[in-house]
């Protein structure tokens, strides 16, 4: 893949304040809550760009799109966000804590030219449309790219790993901790040979969206769309995929607004393609022995397509498919190794086949809800279900990188939410400014909300 250095828009401290208080997860992941606590967090913040809180009163002229453009105006006249005066890289280290495990991710952020996929780059998950034209309404007001795209590539040299380590020698410009306790910090990388090193190693790689999809595509679009030079580079964060710290958790399946829901008669449909084992529990020990037993089965069998299941009353189940030309019965058109996924396996031999909750309805989200497998997610579900608010709760394995790139390299797309890359990369650390004139954005109320990109 083409790279090459860019300089970068940061957040200047003498004006701005400490950098920590001004960057923020990716739009998508960022709820009303979170939103506000940013806002709160800093005027600077760049929550007030990439996902500005909207009113009652948008209009075509005055909007999120519009607030985002006089945001930035705003800063760069304050100069609470000043350009880099040379191209540079910067390594991106993140440490974090996974179930008592400590580990360190890093990557080198770079601008990677445009290209259609297939070309050198491959995504691995589908978009949707809401929030593609969301994204491209707020570039064409901002001209500025202000989020990463996560990009895997293979290394077996480890070129980055050097090069990371010398970057680490100088002061950190940003050094932060978030509020789930990952420490994020940023380097310079500006010597020209270490810059040279990294450019010409990546000239030959294939690369993989691991997050980011719909910036990636929204940036194909707005290409296409202005034909200008600097828009044929995207902001982007290359992490090697033999990085020790580089981890996919799972995102559960909440079953919402299924009002006829019946776990027996769902059950009888599914003994002919799965096994299905039952855990009883009788009081609140026994239900953590019994939800322990399940997850233990679930990854005992993780390679033959196992989930855990929970419906409320007194019993958690391990959902285990033993035919597995099942899928190729009902997806003939799939490869094998989307055949083989996990989230194919329940979306299409469980969710559609069986609850009627289709590809439609996966993209409205009417009757699916997400939850990531982080802090308190799996006890935040069951209690979900236990209070009524959801009809059960599917528990999934980690997608494995090697089902990645798999997939990938058949030139197939994984349902949404297959993978969740943790921690997230966070947004204005470094902003790519496109030096392009504004393109007066088309407004919609609901863009975003309509179809969430998470």
């Amino acid at each position: 893949m083409e790279i090459k250095p860019f300089k970068a828009l940061r957040y200047n401290r003498d004006v701005a304040g400490n950098p920590a208080d001004c960057i923020a997860p990716p739009y998508d992941v960022i709820d009303a809550d979170l939103q506000k606590r940013l806002y709160e967090k800093s005027p600077y913040n760049i929550v007030r760009a990439d996902r500005a809180i909207r009113n009652s009163t948008d209009d075509a002229n005055e909007n999120v799109y519009t607030r985002a453009r006089d945001f930035l105006e705003k800063a760069a006249a304050d100069r609470a966000l000043v350009e880099d005066q040379r191209p540079a890289l910067y390594a991106y280290v993140q440490d974090f804590n996974i179930a008592g495990k400590v580990l360190q991710r890093s990557g080198i952020i770079a601008a990677g030219k445009l290209v259609e996929f297939g070309q050198g780059v491959q995504p691995h998950e589908k978009t949707l449309e809401g929030p593609k034209a969301d994204r491209l309404n707020l570039t064409r007001a901002t001209a500025c790219q202000l989020g990463q795209v996560f990009m895997l590539y293979d290394d077996p040299v480890n070129i980055d790993r050097t090069l990371i380590e010398i970057a680490m020698r100088q002061e950190a410009l940003v050094d932060a901790i978030d509020e789930e306790g990952v420490r994020h910090r940023l380097f310079s990388l500006n010597d020209p040979k270490d810059i040279d090193a990294f450019v010409r190693m990546m000239t030959d790689k294939q690369t993989i969206i691991a997050d980011g999809h719909h910036r990636y595509e929204t940036a194909l679009n707005y290409w296409r769309e202005t034909r200008n030079e600097e828009a044929g580079w995207q902001m982007m964060t290359f992490i090697n995929m033999r990085n020790e710290g580089l981890v996919i958790q799972p995102t559960h399946r909440l079953l919402v607004n299924m009002h006829d829901f019946d776990v027996r008669a769902l059950f009888s449909k599914l003994l002919s393609e799965f096994n299905i084992v039952r855990f009883d529990f009788d009081g609140p020990a026994k239900k953590s022995q019994a939800r322990k037993a399940m997850f233990d089965l679930m990854k005992q069998a993780e390679k033959d397509n196992a989930f855990g299941f929970y419906a409320g009353g007194n019993a958690f189940y391990t959902i285990i498919l033993k035919d597995r030309q099942a899928m190729v019965r009902m997806c003939p058109q799939m490869s094998p190794a989307s055949q083989s996924l996990d989230v194919n396996v329940l979306h299409k031999l469980i969710l559609e086949k069986h609850l009627g909750i289709g590809d439609a309805k996966l993209a409205s989200q009417s009757n699916l809800a997400y939850i990531k497998d982080l802090g308190n997610a799996i006890d935040t579900s069951i209690a979900k279900v236990d209070a009524g608010k959801s009809q059960g709760v599917f528990f999934v394995n980690p997608t494995r990188i090697e089902q990645v790139q798999a997939v990938a390299a058949a030139g197939e797309k994984m349902p949404q939410k297959s993978t969740f890359f943790y921690p997230k990369i966070f947004s204005g650390l470094t902003i790519r400014k496109l030096n392009i004139a504004f393109i007066q954005p088309q407004y919609h109320q609901n863009l975003f909300d309509e179809e969430s990109s998470k």
